[in-house]
């Protein structure tokens, strides 16, 4: 008999095909009436699907799920996940790292590269006319000699800083040890590294211990001539701090796939051209999306069969 699953928001077609074939998978978002059909058939679901940008699995949801044994979350990040909750019921927790590592640092050179060189701000100047009507693009910011400073030297902040360094930049880091396998210069505290570089890049995970890490002190430390790229979480960064900071001209731009209120988006960032966006796309590739589902799919498995799942969470 095929255990039953609750699924917050769909995989990718083939994905979802895959858990249909071994679950009786139910679509939370399909339901007119969730708060009634949670109320009638929360008892009958052992594991559940939900997604680093989906709703809050918190001691609400978990309520209505008391038979819940696992959770199996689509990305790596699970800052929307109560971990306190899931320990207190003995509910266990993968997710998918390291799948997701180079498209996410790929975006992180895309903001970086569009920040310094203003790739869309030049873009838009072409089509708009403004190149016949007032001449050459502004001068821009190169990349090579600069100091890239990275805020977490996980797997993706090492994949970023290797790409940092084939454009000939210099690297150094934060985290909450140093590591010594890594080559590049560590700076025990955040505001130290942002006054040492010119651009700062954050890659760190998201949740209580780094909530606005990023704030007025160190985007000052940060400096005039510095920018802020974010492929982390929105929660890292107070985004009040960070729009003052680019309105007072205390930092030079910024990059953001990630903010605080997703996806509501402020106006006073969209508005400026000094600031590149992107809508949370770090791992959004049809590769990798495909590859993140069929971890999902992989771990609920592993649950089930009474083996160790393939990437269990450790809080």
């Amino acid at each position: 008999m095929k255990k039953t699953i609750l699924a917050l928001k769909p995989l990718l077609e083939a994905e979802m095909a895959l858990l249909d074939e071994t679950y009786e998978v139910m679509r939370l978002w399909e339901q007119d009436d969730r708060a009634g059909f949670l109320a009638s058939q929360g008892g009958e679901f052992e594991g559940l699907v939900s997604t680093y940008d989906g709703e809050k699995v918190g001691a609400g949801l978990l309520e209505s799920l008391p038979n819940l044994k696992v959770i199996a979350q689509f990305g790596a990040g699970y800052d929307n996940i109560d971990l306190a909750a899931l320990k207190a019921r003995g509910i266990v927790l993968s997710n998918t790292p390291d799948v997701l590592t180079d498209d996410t640092a790929d975006i992180a050179m895309l903001l970086l590269l569009n920040a310094a060189r203003r790739g869309v701000a030049a873009d838009q100047y072409l089509r708009n006319g403004r190149w016949k009507e007032e001449g050459p693009f502004p001068l821009t910011t190169c990349l090579s000699g600069k100091v890239a400073g990275i805020f977490g030297m996980g797997k993706i902040g090492q994949a970023i800083a290797r790409r940092a360094a084939a454009f000939n930049m210099t690297i150094k880091y934060c985290s909450r040890t140093e590591k010594s396998d890594i080559p590049y210069d560590y700076y025990g505290k955040l505001q130290a590294l942002a006054r040492e570089c010119d651009f700062l890049i954050l890659a760190c995970s998201g949740g209580p211990e780094t909530q606005h890490a990023v704030n007025r002190e160190v985007l000052e430390a940060l400096g005039p001539s510095g920018y802020l790229i974010n492929i982390a979480r929105g929660s890292v960064v107070k985004e009040d701090d960070l729009i003052a900071a680019l309105e007072a001209g205390e930092i030079a731009g910024a990059g953001l796939d990630v903010f605080a209120n997703e996806p509501n988006v402020s106006e006073r960032l969209i508005n400026r051209e000094d600031v590149v966006l992107s809508p949370h796309v770090g791992s959004a590739t049809r590769e990798t999306r495909s590859k993140m589902g069929r971890l999902v799919v992989e771990n609920l498995n592993a649950f089930f069969a009474g083996k160790a799942l393939v990437t269990p969470v450790v809080a």
